[in-house]
């Protein structure tokens, strides 16, 4: 039996996308029942130098998305960095979503072994597609998505392991 890039990508990027959503609307909860200002959560982080919560969850979206769209040698729709609240945030991933269930398994067919080329700020990583997912993509989106996840935790949000594994 094979696995299939879309299965390692798109599938697993849809079920943690998906478990964030339901995060989002348990923060919004805490938020409204314990009359924290705007901003509070969007805002947390645990220490001066790291992203806060909203950029963790943009920068998930964001390795779902492009990277999906790489694989398939397509082009990602850009999504500027402007939302402020949960509910925008919320948004943003449901956005994400939807792009996502648009990528079929065939658009992802020999992705393992397309020639990828990221430019990052300081150099351009060059891989094929396989070690492209494995190396620079599951990686990155679940060291953003766990964050998002610590952060609101940290906050006093009531989630658990549950919340972020989701229907196993």
């Amino acid at each position: 039996m094979s696995v299939s890039v879309h299965c390692l990508s798109v599938e697993l990027f849809t079920h943690g996308l998906g478990n964030l959503a339901a995060i989002l609307r348990k923060a919004k909860a805490y938020a409204e029942e314990h009359k924290l200002d705007a901003g509070v959560l969007e805002s947390w982080r645990l220490t001066p130098d790291m992203l806060n919560f909203t950029r963790q969850v943009h920068l998930a979206c964001d390795f779902a998305k492009n990277s999906s769209a790489r694989l398939a040698g397509i082009e990602a729709p850009v999504y500027p960095d402007v939302e402020k609240s949960l509910d925008e945030l919320a948004a943003r991933v449901e956005k994400t979503l939807e792009f996502l269930r648009g990528i079929t398994h065939e658009a992802l067919e020999g992705a393992e072994d397309r020639d990828i080329k990221l430019p990052l700020r300081t150099r351009t990583l060059e891989m094929r597609g396989l070690a492209f997912l494995q190396r620079w993509v599951i990686p990155n989106f679940y060291f953003h998505l766990t964050t998002a996840y610590d952060l609101l935790r940290q906050a006093g949000v009531p989630i658990g392991k549950q919340d972020y594994l989701g229907g196993v």
